[in-house]
C-alpha cells in the first residue's frame, strides 16, 4: 500500500519528467513553423491537416498503448513514443512534397499516442494516491516547460539557421528523452507483465474505451477542441497582429500555466476535481472570447494569458480524476481512454478550423467564438453530472 506521506519529490519522478519535457518539446517546437512550411511546398489548404493527421493517428494507437502499458510495461511503451519523435524529425527534410509531410504527420502521431499513456500510468504508480493531483500538476508543469520552451526555440532556430536545422534539433531533444528513459526502474509489477507478442497487438472492443472513465473522457473531448483551433489558427493570427516569432504566444500561454499548476493540483486533491475542473472551463471561455475579440498583439497575449490559467487549472484536475475513476489494473487502458478524447477533441477542432478559415484571417475570431461555445457544452455536461452524483449519494446515504 502506498504511504501517503511518502515524499513525490524523488529520482524517479524526476526524470520522468524531465523526460516528458524534452519529448514535449521535440514535436512543440515544429508546430509554429509547419503552416508556412506546408504552404511553401504548395500545401497551404492542407493546414488543418497538420494537426488533424496527428492526432488521428495519436487517438488510433491510444488502445494499443493502453494494452501494452498494462501489459508488456510502462518504460517500453515511453521509449516507443520517443522514438518515432526522433526517428520523424530526420525525415522530414527527406520527404519534402505535400504527399511526405502529411504521411509523416501521421506517423508523427504515434509518439503521443505511446510516451504519455504510459507516463501517466508510470505517475499513479510511484505516487501516493492522496497526491496524484499535485503530482499530475507538476508533471504537467514539465510538459507545460516543453511547449513553451519547443515553439519559441523552434522559431528562433528556423529563423536564425534554416526549417531544416530544426527538424534535426527536434530529434536531437527526442534522444535525450530516449537516454533518461534507459535509466528509469519498470513499476509495472512482475505478475503482471507478458512477453511481447503478435497478440499483445490484438485488440478487442474491451480493450478501447474504458466506460469507468467516461465522465472525464468527455469533458476531455469538448475542451480540446479549442486546442486544435488554436493549434491550427494561431500562428497566422499571430503574424496578423504583428508579432514575427509564431512561438510567443505558446510560450505566454505556456508560462501562466506553469504558474498555476504550482497550486492547482493541490486545490483538486484538497477540495475535489469537479468543482476545480469547472473553474477551469470558465477561465478558458473567457480566454477564447478575448482572443476573438482582440485584433492587435496585446489581446493576443492577454488571451494567452487567460488560456494558460485555465489549461493549467484543467488538466492536472482531468488527469487525476481519470485516475480516481480508474481501476488499479487497468491505469493504462483508463489513461488511454482519456487522451483518445483528447486527441479526438483536438483534431475534431483542427479539422473545423481548417475547413472554415480557408486562408480568410477575418473569419478566425468567429471560429474561436464557436470554440468557446463547444467549451461551454462541456461546463453544462459537467453540471449536469454534479447534480447526478449528488442525487445517487442521497439516495445511497
Amino acid at each position: 500500500m502506498q504511504n501517503p506521506s511518502r515524499s513525490i519529490y524523488n529520482v524517479p519522478f524526476a526524470l520522468l519528467c524531465l523526460s516528458s519535457l524534452l519529448f514535449s518539446a521535440s514535436f512543440n517546437m515544429l508546430i509554429p513553423e509547419l503552416p508556412a512550411y506546408l504552404s511553401g511546398l504548395g500545401g497551404g489548404e492542407y493546414k488543418g491537416l497538420i494537426i488533424a493527421l496527428f492526432t488521428l493517428t495519436a487517438g488510433i494507437s491510444r488502445p494499443f498503448s493502453g494494452k501494452l502499458t498494462d501489459t508488456v510495461g510502462r518504460i517500453p511503451v515511453m521509449a516507443v513514443g520517443s522514438i518515432v519523435c526522433f526517428i520523424c524529425g530526420f525525415l522530414y527534410p527527406v520527404l519534402g512534397s505535400v504527399a511526405g509531410f502529411l504521411f509523416l504527420r501521421l506517423i508523427h502521431g504515434f509518439s503521443t499516442g505511446f510516451k504519455p499513456t504510459a507516463t501517466a500510468a508510470y505517475v499513479a504508480d510511484i505516487i501516493p494516491r492522496e497526491r496524484w493531483g499535485e503530482a499530475a500538476g507538476i508533471h504537467g508543469l514539465c510538459f507545460s516547460m516543453g511547449m513553451a520552451i519547443g515553439p519559441a526555440v523552434g522559431s528562433a532556430i528556423s529563423q536564425r539557421y534554416s526549417i531544416d536545422a530544426l527538424f534535426y534539433c527536434s530529434s536531437a531533444f527526442a534522444l535525450l528523452s530516449i537516454v533518461i528513459l534507459m535509466n528509469m526502474k519498470e513499476t509495472l509489477p512482475q505478475k503482471q507483465r507478458q512477453r511481447l507478442s503478435w497478440s499483445s497487438f490484438r485488440i478487442s472492443r474491451h480493450d478501447i474505451i474504458d466506460l469507468r472513465v467516461f465522465p472525464s473522457a468527455v469533458v476531455t473531448l469538448l475542451s480540446y477542441v479549442a486546442y486544435g483551433v488554436i493549434l491550427t489558427l494561431i500562428p497566422d493570427w499571430t503574424g496578423h497582429v504583428g508579432i514575427t516569432n509564431k512561438g510567443l504566444f505558446f510560450v505566454a500561454f505556456t508560462i501562466a500555466s506553469l504558474l498555476i499548476r504550482f497550486v492547482a493540483g493541490r486545490l483538486s486533491d484538497q477540495y475535489g476535481r469537479v468543482g476545480v475542473i469547472k473553474v477551469g472551463l470558465v477561465i478558458m471561455m473567457i480566454s477564447l472570447c478575448v482572443l476573438g475579440y482582440g485584433s492587435n498583439a496585446f489581446w493576443l497575449m492577454v488571451g494567452a494569458l487567460i488560456y494558460g490559467i485555465g489549461t493549467g487549472i484543467l488538466s492536472p484536475a482531468v488527469n487525476a480524476w481519470t485516475i480516481d475513476l480508474s481501476h488499479p489494473q487497468h491505469r493504462g487502458k483508463a489513461m488511454a481512454t482519456m487522451y483518445i478524447a483528447l486527441e479526438a477533441g483536438i483534431g475534431l477542432g483542427a479539422l473545423f478550423a481548417g475547413w472554415v478559415y480557408h486562408d480568410v484571417i477575418t473569419r478566425i475570431p468567429y471560429i474561436l467564438y464557436a470554440s468557446a461555445a463547444v467549451v461551454m457544452v462541456a461546463w453544462l455536461y459537467l453540471w449536469s453530472y454534479s447534480i447526478q452524483q449528488q442525487k445517487n449519494n442521497e439516495v445511497g446515504a
